[in-house]
Parts: C-alpha cells; structure tokens; sequence
C-alpha cells in the first residue's frame, strides 16, 4: 500500500504552521535616542518618520509617598491642579488625542498622546503640566474644596475599604499604609503652602524624564524641547526617597464593621520586597503558588474572587491574599486555610509542576505581556525611577521564569516565616467577631479594648505603711 502524498501548496502551509509552534524569542526592546539638557532632565527620544502618531510620556520620579505627614491628597491635589477640565477637552475633542494623569505611591505619570501634527501643542500642555501648574491662593481651594467633597460623596466599595483597612494595620502611618487620594479631614488640615513645598521639592527637572515616541524629527524636537523645558529651573538638593519603616503590625484580627455588606471581605497582608529587591520578581511567583494552594484547599474560593498577589513599591513592597466571602463561618475557614498555605510554603519547596503552571500568571501580573508604544516608554521610565535595569516588567517576567522549586522555598521563607501579619475581615462584626474568635485573637475596630478587674488586696496582701519619724 502506497503512502498518501501531499501536494506541494498543502506541505508548505503544514510547514509554516508547525513553524508558528516554535516559540520565536522576545523581541528585544528598542534603545532610544538619549539626551539630557543642562537643568537635568532627561530625554528619550524614538523617532518613527513615516508614523502620524506621537506619544508624549512626562514622569516625574515622586509620588504620593511624598505627602506630608498628617495632610495626604497634598500629590493628588498637585496633579488635579496640571490640567483643567478645559485642557482635557481641548486634547480630547479638538485634538481628537489623549490626556491621562496617573499618580502612584513612586511616581506621577502624564500621557498626551495625538496626531503628529499637533506635536507642538501637546508638548506645551505637557510643560505647562509641570512647570506651571495653576496653585494661585483661589485654585488652590477650588481644587481642594472639590477633592473633599468628591471624598464625601463617594462611598468606598467594600473591597476597596477592606483593601485600605488591611494596609493601614500594617503600616499605619508609614507612606504605603495612606490612601493615596487622602481623606475629607487630611485635605482639611493642608494650606497652599504645603502644596507649593511639594511642587518646590519635586516638580524638577532633574527629578524627571521625558519619553517621546512617533512621527517626529529628532533635531526639531530637541531645538524646541530646549526652548520649552531649558528655563525649568533645577532643584536645589534632591530629597531622598527613604522613610523610617512602623513597628511590627498587630497580629490580632481586625474586625470592622459594615453590617449592610453582602458577605464578609478577608485580607492577609505582609510586608514584602523592595521594586529593586532580587527576589521581587520570585515573590511574584510564590503568590500565585500559594492562590493555587488555597484554592485546592478550598475549591469554593473559585467563586469568591480569590487572589494572593506581591506589589512591589521603590521602599517596601507588600505581599496580599485575599477573598470575598458569602459568610462569616465561611471566612474563618478561608482563613485558617490561608494561614496553613503561608505557613507550609514557608518551609517547604513547591514542586516544580506547580511552579510551572504559575509563571504564566506571574509574568501577566508582572505587565510582561504589556506591548505597544505605551509599554515601552513605561520600560524605560522605569530604569530611571529605580535606577536599575532589573527592575522593568520585561526583566522581572524573566526573573521570574527562571525559577526553581530551591530558590522559591528560600524567597517563600523569607517572606513568611516569623513574619507577623495583618489581617482584616469587614462585615457584620458580632457574627466575625464570634467565628473568628474560634481561631485567634480578634479586634474589633472602634471598640474599646476591656480592661482586665485590677485584683484588690486582702488585709493579709496589704503591706505596711512605712513611717517617717521626726528626729
């Protein structure tokens, strides 16, 4: 019996498909073009002639962690002061472009993104954005009056609250346990002169890069980007981004009450590892093993927006697990489980099968699958905020596929064995207060912690009173 011959067309598809399976390498990232004008800042330039787009990245290296103490939202009401709703609808519905502002714990991110037409225009927004941001005595209360009132008037979710519980009880005052939107009565204490001290220290252009990307060419660029950002006057000193870490958080459950929530909100939060820290890229990792944990021990957290995750931050990092849950009986059971993950995986190895059916997960949440323009211009900003080159997604994601089963069980000891932890449960207190008394200590937020009855002596305990004689 004769074999079946292809034809030619149809081999040669069969080839080409089978060629898709092999996974072809990573496209390295692209260098860009970099300069830096005499006040300092610094400049990234990738220039694509034929594109009609541009992309206009302004990252300034400070962030919320920078708020004075006792007066958070000062960074927020800083950069709600760059653009005014006018700005925003002249890029948006003239320009037929782009404006965000994203405002992080490390940093402050501005985006204009348009047709390379308008570069010129874009450019002036985003100067202006930074060099002259509009904080006269009046601006100054209608933005803050407005942040207040926007806090007022919006009621948190239950699991953003529970989130924001969860790090206060582990950092307290410390900057990456503060909300960074602030609160009615953090905005209340802050005065214009707050403001301007912030925008004195930070908004500097030694303490920030430019990225552009698109349909320009380089030498006009820099001409004008002289012109635009050459006068920007250079920061006296820079301020150091270091903060003396709080006290070990109270190991007790917290319990906070919302008794109109749906079900209960658990949280379990540690301290973790530093953005540029060599095993933030494993701890990635170790959290996706130990979700895969919990939900093997309990298979209903499927259902319950189950996740363990690390976010890593310039100074600290923080290590999360956490669910919504129908009942309280059934959060004293997701947390018992929880504990009992952190606690094995603390001392003993994953198996390299887990290890493998988590990377891909970890690299997705490591922003390694992020791609386009806006990816890369993010790549390179982040070797200048952490001024190592380790510490961009791509280089994180790889980190993190080159782990093994020995050095995930050293980084999981080292993020959980003798380490305290926060934890939280919001819902209907009494119920919490009573499962979860079955299995630890708990706190009930607000509640006025009993004092224990001072014993009283009896006549046989009491000692004598000494007497002074008169000589």
């Amino acid at each position: 019996m004769k074999s079946p011959k292809l034809p030619l067309r149809a081999l040669a598809a069969l080839l080409l498909l089978c060629s898709a399976w092999v996974a072809a390498p990573a496209q390295p990232t692209p260098e860009p073009r970099r300069e830096e004008l005499l006040n300092g800042l610094r400049i990234l330039l990738w220039s694509r002639p034929a594109d009609q787009n541009v992309l206009i990245k302004l990252r300034v290296h400070s962030g919320a962690a920078f708020d004075l103490a006792g007066k958070e939202g000062l960074m927020a009401t800083l950069v709600d002061a760059m653009f005014d709703q006018q700005a925003r609808d002249y890029v948006t519905e003239e320009l037929g472009g782009r404006i965000e502002v994203v405002l992080g714990y490390d940093t402050i991110d501005i985006t204009l993104a348009g047709r390379a037409t308008d570069f010129e225009r874009l450019l002036e927004l985003a100067r202006n954005a930074v060099t002259n941001p509009q904080l006269s005595p009046e601006n100054f209360e209608r933005l803050r009056a407005a942040r207040i009132k926007s806090l007022r008037e919006t009621t948190p979710k239950a699991a953003e609250a529970a989130d924001r519980a969860a790090a206060a009880r582990l950092f307290g005052t410390y900057p990456y346990g503060r909300a960074t939107s602030g609160s009615p009565d953090s905005l209340a204490r802050a005065e214009r002169g707050d403001i301007l001290l912030l925008r004195e220290r930070f908004l500097n252009p030694d303490n920030t890069t430019l990225v552009i990307v698109g349909g320009f060419e380089p030498k006009l660029v820099m001409r004008s980007l002289r012109e635009s950002f050459g006068a920007w006057r250079k920061s006296d000193r820079p301020v150091p981004a270091t903060f003396k870490l709080p006290e070990p958080p109270d190991e007790r459950t917290l319990v906070v009450n919302q008794a109109d929530a749906a079900g209960v909100e658990l949280r379990l939060a540690l301290r973790g590892f530093a953005r540029t820290d060599i095993d933030s890229p494993a701890a990635q990792v170790v959290a996706q093993v130990a979700r895969a944990r919990w939900l093997a021990a309990l298979p209903e957290l499927r259902e319950r927006a189950a996740f363990a995750r690390h976010d890593p931050y310039r100074e600290n990092g923080v290590f999360r697990m956490g669910a919504t849950l129908t009942s309280p009986a059934e959060a004293a059971k997701a947390l018992e489980a929880a504990r009992k993950v952190l606690s094995d995986l603390a001392t003993n190895a994953p198996t390299a099968a887990e290890l493998e059916a988590v990377k891909q997960a970890a690299a997705s949440a490591l922003g390694a699958n992020a791609t386009g323009d806006e990816a890369i211009a993010n790549a390179w900003l982040d070797e200048h905020t952490y001024k190592n080159g380790a510490a961009t997604a791509q280089a994180l994601a790889r980190a993190a596929q080159a782990l093994t089963p020995g050095e995930a069980q050293r980084v999981a000891a080292r993020l959980f064995l003798h380490t305290p932890v926060a934890t939280v449960a919001l819902g209907d207190a009494a119920q919490l207060k009573t499962e979860l008394a079955r299995i630890g200590t708990v706190e009930v937020f607000g509640e006025a912690a009993a004092k224990p009855p001072q014993p009283q002596p009896t006549p046989k305990q009491q000692q004598p009173t000494l007497q002074l004689k008169r000589p």
